[in-house]
């Protein structure tokens, strides 16, 4: 596997969208507003099983919400 390439988000656009804040959107996902903030900020990356859970709850696709990209590390 690419260490270069990292799960990146939409969430919080997509929360956003719902007018929801990252205490409604957790209750409503079942987990910490802090796993939320986690998650919007890349500090964690959610399992598939919350992902998927995310995506019904925000009725978006799991395309639409996350995604991968690759970093670029200077002197490459």
């Amino acid at each position: 596997m690419n260490d270069n390439i990292q799960l990146k988000n939409r969430l919080k656009v997509a929360r956003a969208e719902k007018n929801l804040s990252q205490e409604h959107l957790a209750i409503l996902a079942g987990v910490t507003r802090q796993t939320i903030s986690s998650i919007e900020t890349g500090q964690y990356c959610p399992t598939a099983k919350l992902a998927l859970i995310l995506s019904k709850v925000l009725n978006k696709q799991f395309e639409d919400l996350f995604y991968f990209e690759e970093v670029i590390e200077n002197g490459q």
